[in-house]
């Protein structure tokens, strides 16, 4: 992908660290804040970059719907890479990010170091869950944006709804999600989500990768079950947390975390 200085870029920032840089990407109806409880940790042996989704925190909702495509977002991932002028980086995923930054580390495996990803059903759907999602999202796409803000409020996964996370990351969560697209929204829901499977590239993955299992979440234990089986180089961690792992689990999250850069970052 060209980029011009009028081209759509995502939103990123570079926090306090020593070490390799870490890419982190959120899952849908987040944003960098719910990296807020593990930051100083991975501080100590990585230098985290936070990137924001098309049309969440301060990411611009292009109008351009092939910007929502994941290989288009990995165009963007390599323009992050590119601007802060290193060869080499460790990729982390979360939900919806995790489908992304596992094919990122797919596609430019010269450029990754590891990858670590958390629970996503999204990034291991099968393909039933597949084609439901292509049935259904344009239907709910459109109620997106012609219900907007309040449209959103009804989404099950919305943070208000989210129990057991950190008082700082809830409430920084929910004023970034006052703040969304719904454009954005609309156009993740049609054009990014039904894409993000990695089932077909998960047997040739080719850099290390640790999967950070929420264990409570139990509509994501047949997909563990089938990495575990199926996906190449693939250690797993047991944290005893929900969907938000990284969130209700940072404690755990970032031990594991921090060990797997420290074995990795020489690799």
């Amino acid at each position: 992908m060209q980029y011009t200085d009028n081209s759509p870029r995502l939103a990123f920032k570079v926090h306090p660290g020593t070490g390799p840089y870490l890419l982190m990407v959120h899952g849908f109806l987040s944003s960098k804040a719910q990296w807020l409880a593990n930051l100083a940790a991975l501080g100590s042996v990585c230098r985290p970059v936070t990137a924001e989704l098309w049309g969440h925190g301060s990411s611009p909702a292009p109008a351009d719907t092939s910007l929502y495509a994941p290989e288009a977002y990995l165009a963007q991932f390599e323009q992050i890479r590119g601007q802060l002028g290193i060869d080499r980086w460790f990729v982390c995923g979360y939900s919806l990010g995790a489908g992304l930054t596992i094919r990122y580390a797919h596609d430019f495996a010269q450029h990754v170091y590891a990858h670590i990803f958390t629970n996503s059903n999204s990034a291991l759907a099968d393909a039933t869950q597949i084609q439901e999602w292509r049935d259904t999202a344009p239907k709910s796409a459109r109620n997106i944006r012609q219900g907007g803000l309040t449209a959103i409020d009804r989404i099950p996964v919305h943070p208000r709804r989210a129990r057991n996370l950190p008082a700082v990351v809830k409430e920084q969560l929910m004023e970034d999600c006052a703040n969304i697209k719904p454009e954005g929204v609309a156009n993740t829901l049609e054009f990014t989500n039904p894409f993000t499977s990695i089932r077909h590239l998960a047997a040739t993955n080719p850099r290390p990768a640790l999967l950070c299992y929420g264990v409570k979440e139990r509509r994501f234990a047949d997909n563990k079950t089938w990495a575990e089986k199926h996906m190449a180089n693939l250690s797993i961690v047991e944290i005893d947390a929900g969907h938000g792992v990284n969130m209700d689990g940072a404690e755990a999250f970032d031990r594991h975390v921090c060990n797997f850069i420290r074995q990795h970052t020489q690799g």
